[in-house]
């Protein structure tokens, strides 16, 4: 015969909630994960040889083999320790592990690993070279919104102006008779 008590009497504890049955619904028991951001990417394998221009709108890492232009804006783009890159890069921010050639611009950082080797320049607001990377060209970490007319090679001359106090707000301090210039009459 059933007995009523022992239908109703919840299951020994076992540090979750039990399940609960209300009429003509079934039974569940429903885990739920709490939610997070999950960005989309996207692997480029080592076997993949892509010539032109590679866009897009998620994470990627790339393994292979690209020639041309990489055009990122708004994501990570990381080059895998077997990625050969021959092109201009433009992404929100850029890990290298691998091997670059041409010119790389992130609006966030930079930062190449101690395996990673960058032939060209680069442009960023923070940029981290690990020991053992290597990386010739030259660097330019303007902050975002800022725009100069000046190469990158007069760098130091123009942080050094900008440190002392100026009493002008927004205009530029005129170039005086004794400030290095760069590769040319302007």
């Amino acid at each position: 015969m059933w007995k009523r008590d022992e239908a109703v009497k919840p299951p020994p504890s076992t540090g979750t909630p039990a399940p609960t049955h209300h009429g003509s619904e079934p039974v569940t028991n429903r885990v739920e994960a709490p939610r997070q951001q999950e960005r989309d990417m996207v692997n480029i394998g080592k076997s993949v040889i892509i010539k032109g221009e590679l866009t897009g709108s998620e994470d990627l890492t790339i393994e292979g083999q690209v020639e041309g232009k990489i055009e990122l804006r708004q994501n990570i783009l990381t080059i895998g320790p077997n990625g050969k890159i021959k092109a201009q890069v433009f992404a929100k921010a850029i890990v290298i592990q691998g091997e670059v050639i041409g010119n790389v611009t992130a609006t966030e950082r930079v930062d190449i690993r101690d395996n990673g080797s960058v032939d060209g320049d680069l442009s960023a607001p923070r940029v981290a070279i690990a020991d053992g990377a290597h990386f010739r060209g030259a660097i330019d970490m303007q902050k975002q919104g800022a725009t100069t007319t000046k190469p990158a090679v007069e760098a130091k001359p123009a942080a050094a102006a900008a440190a002392t106090p100026s009493t002008s707000t927004s205009t530029p301090t005129p170039v005086t008779a004794g400030t290095p210039v760069g590769t040319g009459a302007r």
